[in-house]
């Protein structure tokens, strides 16, 4: 089989090649660059020297030749793709935002200030989060011969976000009107290769940062996934990659306790015991999810124990007060959060086994 990566000198378009290239049923891998269309991958990128050699070639060409199409270029650009892939048809897996938000381009033009480009392939696309809607990317998969194949690969921040919320909106454990509060820090590579002073070496080495406060455009794609009010705020951290997010989320099941909110008090036996079985409902919830990993008591989630994997590690734990929730979730941006996740769509697309070219354990360092 022949998997085509356009967009390929990214940091997304790069993690695509790295698994591609490992992944038992791929027999070819193309790539493509407007930018450095007819040099070699590994010229531009000397780490892959001796490892991938891929002379870079122009999108139309890969469309016409590959048999599974992953776009990794800038948001404004998947629609006219999309098109192309669907004249063939061949299946299509888009890393950014232009088909996640289906049929509602009057969100997608507020928050990214872009008009839609793919015609009806905005209505037949299909959201890439397996572990929510991995029956309809199968369906759509199996029709791949006949239809369209047009998969909305999930953004970073929504992916750790949701994976931790869905369970307990899912189960009824939140606040029927309940608010959740959505912090999340996220490493450089979240930025992408765009230049930018905030980015610099001395801006960012040694300090963390808030930014985009109310203003984040994964914000209407997290209230999306999750069907209600998400208050997010996203936080730039001094590391390479990875996402470490800490969600708040009222419960519908509250524990009374005696202490006043000036002074409140530290779990208690009830809490624990309310705790251990939410956790256990999430992994029920999730006990046919290779990916998820929802941690024991007592041990939380961290960057680090993630990295490079398309691994989610959730925990979760009640604060003090007995009313709310608090859920961490940790992936890898650039695998889980984006580039592993596509792999992981396209194996449910093409019925492989989900582990395949993914089965490579976290590392630590």
């Amino acid at each position: 089989m022949i998997a085509g990566v356009i967009g390929a000198t990214g940091y997304a378009g790069l993690e695509l090649t790295r698994i591609l290239a490992r992944h038992p049923r791929i027999t070819e891998l193309l790539a493509a660059s407007s930018s450095a269309e007819g040099e070699q991958l590994e010229h531009i990128q000397p780490h892959l020297e001796k490892t991938i050699s891929i002379k870079l070639t122009d999108a139309k060409t890969l469309i016409n030749t590959a048999d599974a199409v992953f776009s990794a270029l800038p948001n404004g650009h998947g629609g006219e793709l999309a098109k192309l892939a669907a004249s063939r048809p061949v299946p299509f897996i888009d890393l950014s935002a232009d088909f996640r938000f289906g049929t509602d381009e009057a969100t997608y033009n507020a928050w990214y200030n872009l008009s839609y480009k793919g015609g009806e392939l905005h209505a037949a696309s299909v959201y890439g989060l397996p572990e929510m809607n991995r029956k309809k990317i199968a369906e759509l998969g199996a029709a791949r011969n006949s239809a369209p194949v047009v998969i909305a690969n999930p953004g970073c921040y929504p992916t750790a976000v949701t994976l931790a919320a869905y369970p307990a909106v899912s189960l009824g454990l939140i606040e029927a009107d309940g608010i959740i509060v959505a912090d999340a820090l996220s490493g450089i590579s979240g930025a992408g290769r765009e230049l930018g002073r905030a980015y610099h070496f001395a801006e960012c080495a040694d300090s963390a940062s808030v930014y985009k406060v109310g203003t984040h455009r994964h914000t209407p794609e997290i209230c999306r996934n999750l069907s209600r009010a998400v208050v997010f705020t996203p936080h730039l951290v001094p590391m390479n990659r990875g996402i470490l997010a800490t969600l708040y989320i009222p419960l519908e099941k509250k524990l009374k306790v005696t202490s006043n909110a000036a002074a409140p008090r530290l779990p208690t036996q009830e809490m624990e015991e309310h705790a251990a079985e939410i956790r256990k409902a999430y992994t029920t919830f999730y006990k046919d999810e290779h990916f998820i990993r929802v941690l024991p008591a007592g041990l939380l989630p961290a960057t680090n124990r993630v990295r490079g994997s398309n691994y989610c590690d959730i925990a979760v734990n009640i604060a003090g007060n007995g009313e709310t929730l608090i859920v961490t979730g940790a992936i890898d941006n650039m695998v889980k959060g984006a580039a592993g996740q596509a792999v992981q769509n396209m194996n449910i697309i093409f019925g492989f086994d989900e582990t395949d070219g993914l089965a490579l354990p976290p590392g630590l360092f």
